[in-house]
C-alpha cells in the first residue's frame, strides 16, 4: 500500500472512465430512445472534494449520453470526451492540453478499452468488478464496486496521499 500512496501522492490529474466506473455499468433505454444512468451521490461528493483540493478531473468514456454531460457539468468537471473509439489518443492530446506527464495522471478503469490508458498512467485503478484481465494491470484495486462507490474510494485515496483527507473530513464535524 505504501507504493500505491506514493504513486498517489504524484498525481494531479485523474481521469475516470464513464460505464462501469461512475456507473454500474447498466444501461436504461427509454421508448423514447434516451439512454439513462445512475450515478452515485456520494462519489459526485468526493469529486467536488478532489477539484477543491487542486486535483484536475477528466472522463474519457466509449459513449456519448446527454445525461453524462449534465452531471459532468454538475460535478463541475472541465475536461469531458464522451463517444471516444481511441482513449489513447484523446489522453495523449490531453497530457498535452494539460502539461503533464503520463506519471502525474492516475486512471480508473473496469474493461479492456481502458487498458492503453491504464498501462500508461502513473497509477492505474481498477474498480473492484472490473474485468479480472484488467484487474491484473493495475496498481490498485477499489473496495467499492463501479457506480457504488469506486469513485470516491478513489478520490479518498488522493486526499489521502496528499494529505487532505482528515482536514477535509473534519470540516462536517
Amino acid at each position: 500500500m505504501r507504493d500505491v500512496l506514493s504513486k498517489a501522492a504524484q498525481i494531479q490529474l485523474v481521469i475516470f472512465d464513464v460505464d462501469g466506473v461512475l456507473t454500474d455499468g447498466r444501461l436504461y433505454l427509454g421508448n423514447d430512445g434516451n439512454e439513462y444512468k445512475a450515478f452515485h451521490i456520494r462519489d459526485g461528493h468526493g469529486i467536488k472534494m478532489l477539484i477543491e483540493a487542486g486535483v484536475e478531473v477528466a472522463i474519457i468514456s466509449g459513449r456519448h449520453a446527454a445525461s453524462v454531460e449534465r452531471r459532468m457539468t454538475d460535478l463541475g468537471i472541465r475536461y469531458a470526451y464522451l463517444g471516444v473509439a481511441d482513449k489513447l489518443a484523446t489522453f495523449n492530446s490531453l497530457l498535452i492540453r494539460i502539461g503533464l506527464t503520463a506519471e502525474q495522471v492516475a486512471f480508473a478503469g473496469d474493461d479492456l478499452i481502458d487498458l492503453p490508458v491504464m498501462t500508461r498512467v502513473g497509477l492505474a485503478i481498477a474498480v473492484q468488478d472490473a474485468d479480472p484481465f484488467v484487474k491484473q494491470h493495475a496498481h490498485w484495486q477499489t473496495p467499492s464496486r463501479g457506480g457504488r462507490g469506486a469513485a470516491r474510494d478513489v478520490c479518498e485515496l488522493l486526499l489521502e496521499a496528499r494529505g487532505q483527507l482528515a482536514a477535509m473530513r473534519a470540516r462536517y464535524l
